[in-house]
């Protein structure tokens, strides 16, 4: 009689089909415990009070990886039409009415299940600053209008506020080195340039520079666990609007009727009112005694001469610390590269000078050229563009080439170091995103937590472990395997 194989007993396929069900099951929810999720969204919605105009931005992260490691993205951008809120300042309402459109494209953008639940945020910026020093009851009365507007919507309306130039600096500097991740990474910093209408910032880390030295230019950050010192100044009233209205009250303080001006064409002629001129708290008190009331402003196009004008604007003599840009405020050695973004872009791009190729020499050469072109050439080479803006930016390059050389100090060397950008990754460049990522909480102090192993590794580790089970399960029922060699059979 032959001796019974221990393998085909019904105790033994029972165990060894358990074990292998086990083992079939131990993969599987290891593998859709780590399968990725269907990817669910949340959105912020920042709204940019600027002094020429008011944009409207929609940004987007994934829901898991909210407060540590979602990554920040803008989804949409709108800009309101008309004027800045600050221009309503005659008519209040106005300014809440002017954000409708804008506002009904984000409940467009922003799916509806997400609406009560998006934070929706307001920031002004210097036209408001200057609004605010001219008439603070008037600005509270824009400011109750936007309210109103905004808290009618159906999104988390969370306030709408001033900003301090230090802050507006500071969140555009956040924003440009989070998009290109140098701060999760650690890298060195790109510094920040921002140029508005009536505003401009210059934001960097220099190792030179503890805060020590004029500390209310100092903001400590310390984000994904590494900290920085950063410098951060604003300037009021040093917008290229603004800084154009200063530029124009010196050619015009003795009142005269005819401003020969070498930062316009040659050709080019424009009757001006002394009233709209010096309405502004940046000029208001130079305006000359016994005006006219209008003005001829003609151009001569020379750009070196409009470089001496333009250099009128800055005060470079006076300075109690141990260096300083301009009007005595202290600088630190420039470190870095830079970018800068806002009309810094919009102005260098118009002029085809962005190209980081270009040199200082070649950029002051290109200016020259194009600020001799006569007026009626340029009107016909851009006839979709609006002759007001059209008539400036002869102006305006200058402007941001004395202000970045003879200003914040850059030199032929360094000049090479500044990036004029729009986007980066396809987010608008500017104080917008930072200023969400700060009050969202969506950048942490301290570096978050990460899983110990990748996904793909976890799932082969638990593959490599489960198999090692199933061989010492075979192992283990060794002893009930048949014998190898054939024993005699008892007859």
């Amino acid at each position: 009689m032959k001796e019974k194989n221990p393998w085909h007993t019904p105790v033994t396929i029972i165990i060894t089909v358990i074990g292998v069900i086990a083992i079939v099951a131990l993969v599987t929810v290891a593998v859709l415990q780590n399968m990725p999720l269907l990817q669910k969204y949340k959105y912020g919605i920042v709204l940019d009070a600027g002094s020429s105009h008011t944009s409207l931005y929609i940004y987007e992260w994934p829901a898991e990886k909210d407060n540590n490691t979602g990554r920040v993205e803008q989804k949409h951008s709108c800009t309101v039409d008309g004027p800045g809120i600050s221009s309503y300042a005659s008519a209040p309402p106005k300014a809440g009415e002017s954000l409708r459109a804008c506002m009904r494209e984000a409940e467009e953008w922003v799916p509806k299940k997400r609406h009560h639940e998006t934070p929706l945020y307001l920031g002004a910026t210097a036209g408001m600053r200057l609004l605010d020093m001219e008439n603070k009851v008037v600005s509270d009365k824009v400011f109750e209008a936007v309210k109103g507007a905004l808290e009618k919507s159906p999104f988390s309306y969370q306030g709408a506020r001033l900003l301090k130039g230090q802050e507006e600096g500071a969140f555009g500097w956040v924003t440009v080195n989070y998009l290109d991740d140098r701060l999760k990474q650690g890298l060195e910093t790109t510094g920040a340039l921002d140029l508005g209408g009536a505003s401009t910032q210059i934001s960097f880390v220099s190792d030179n520079y503890d805060g020590s030295e004029s500390p209310s230019n100092s903001v400590t950050f310390r984000l994904y666990g590494n900290d920085y010192t950063l410098y951060t100044h604003s300037f009021l009233c040093y917008g290229k609007d603004q800084a154009q209205r200063i530029r124009l009250a010196e050619h015009t303080q003795s009142g005269p009727k005819i401003v020969a001006d070498p930062c316009s064409h040659p050709g080019y002629s424009e009757t001006k009112k002394y009233s709209v001129l010096y309405d502004s708290p940046c000029v208001s008190d130079r305006k000359p005694q016994g005006a006219p009331e209008t003005f001829d402003h003609t151009g001569t196009g020379n750009f070196q001469e409009c470089q001496e004008v333009v250099k009128k604007v800055f005060n470079f003599t006076k300075c109690k610390y141990s260096q300083c840009s301009f009007n005595g405020v202290f600088q630190p050695i420039l470190q870095g590269p830079f970018g800068a973004f806002s009309a810094y872009y919009f102005v260098m791009d118009f002029l085809n000078l962005t190209d980081t190729s270009i040199t200082l020499e070649d950029v002051k050469e290109k200016l020259k050229l194009y600020c001799a072109t006569p007026w009626s050439q340029i009107v016909q080479q851009h006839p979709k563009t609006k002759p007001k803006y059209l008539a400036e930016y002869c102006f305006s390059g200058t402007y941001i080439l004395t202000l970045l050389i003879d200003g914040y100090n850059f030199t032929s060397v360094s000049y090479s170091d500044i990036r004029f950008i729009k986007k980066i990754k396809g987010s608008d460049a500017g104080w917008t995103l930072g200023y969400m990522l700060n009050l969202t909480n969506m950048i942490p102090a301290e570096a978050p937590d990460t899983p110990p192993l990748p996904y793909a590794g976890y799932v082969s580790i638990v593959t490599i472990i489960a198999v090692l089970i199933f061989i010492l399960f075979l192992v283990s029922v060794r002893p009930l395997w048949p014998h190898c060699s054939k024993q005699q059979q008892i007859v």
